[in-house]
């Protein structure tokens, strides 16, 4: 017994959450979390692209504390266009302001176009998606004649004219990308709803008096999420690039708030000269798109292994 090693004497928390048999709820999704993780640490370039992520997320968290000597709307025409340097990292752009002070709180600007975007198109588009796959019928073929509607026009044109009609403004901009890029996730919520209401398990919940409802909500849907968390991780990257292409256009973030897409445009005419004003968050942009690209392929490989 003496012998026996602390691991083998008392189960860790490694093999509570690993354990064949979880004990409790709580347990299995904790389990489920860490083979997700295990998966992703294993990618190479889902790490990457996960490290990408997590370093994006904390720049827009502690941004008073990475640019915590400088204003990022505050103008210093003296040294306007000042290239990278000790004074300013990153340089000043056309009305002196601090271009990292701008790239740091840019990033909450896009977090929060993104976190919103997600948090409107993932439950539309399971809604539409499963309550078309599951009814059937007059339903699917209503709901699913609309989806090709807005699936015919390409997002950033769509995107576009619902900015231009509804304003300039992050709010709108959210609303704009939001209405355009639901139907890709209610036609894959669709087809795996298809597949999943002829399963034995949804017959016999259906004998058991299991109501439409409860059987979406308790059964169809989570075993959507991970196709859906997917695609979503994926798009994010879109997601990125039209909400920049909206500021680039003036109707995304206002002046003065500091916007990646707004950035590059005010650099545009300087990019041979002053290359800095339009290059820093031209790159903040891609890589982050990059990031999200990377970090999907990977979560694709581990909730689809047919797909490595």
């Amino acid at each position: 017994m003496n012998n026996l090693s602390a691991n083998q004497a008392r189960p860790g928390w490694h093999a509570w959450l690993t354990a064949e048999s979880p004990a409790s709820p709580l347990q299995a999704r904790l389990g489920e979390l860490w083979r997700v993780l295990a998966a992703l640490v294993r990618n190479p370039l889902a790490c990457t692209g996960l490290a990408v992520v997590v370093v994006l997320v904390l720049v827009a968290l502690f941004a008073p504390l990475i640019a915590w000597d400088v204003s990022p709307i505050a103008q210093n025409l003296a040294g306007r266009l000042a290239p990278p340097g000790a004074a300013h990292w990153f340089g000043t752009d056309e009305l002196g302001r601090d271009i990292f002070a701008r790239t740091v709180y840019g990033a909450r600007v896009t977090l929060t176009i993104v976190a919103l975007v997600a948090v409107i198109v993932v439950p539309l588009g399971l809604l539409v998606g499963t309550v078309s796959g599951f009814m059937g019928g007059i339903v699917d073929t209503v709901l699913m004649r609309i989806t090709d509607i807005f699936l015919a026009f390409p997002s950033l044109v769509l995107a576009l004219a619902f900015a231009a009609a509804l304003g300039p403004g992050i709010v709108n901009a959210v609303i704009a990308i939001s209405l355009t890029a639901w139907p890709p996730y209610a036609r894959l919520a669709r087809a795996e709803t298809a597949s999943i209401a002829r399963s034995d398990f949804i017959a016999a919940i259906r004998l058991q008096g299991g109501s439409t409802a409860r059987i979406l909500l308790r059964h169809v849907v989570p075993l959507c999420l991970s196709s859906v968390i997917v695609r979503l991780t994926l798009d994010m990257a879109g997601i990125i690039i039209i909400a920049a292409g909206l500021g680039f256009l003036g109707l995304g973030a206002q002046p003065p708030a500091a916007e990646w897409g707004a950035m590059v445009a005010s650099g545009r005419s300087l990019v041979l000269d002053q290359w800095w004003v339009a290059t820093i968050p031209g790159l903040a942009i891609f890589v982050v798109s990059l990031g999200f690209n990377l970090l999907g392929d990977g979560l694709r490989d581990v909730f689809d292994p047919r797909s490595t």
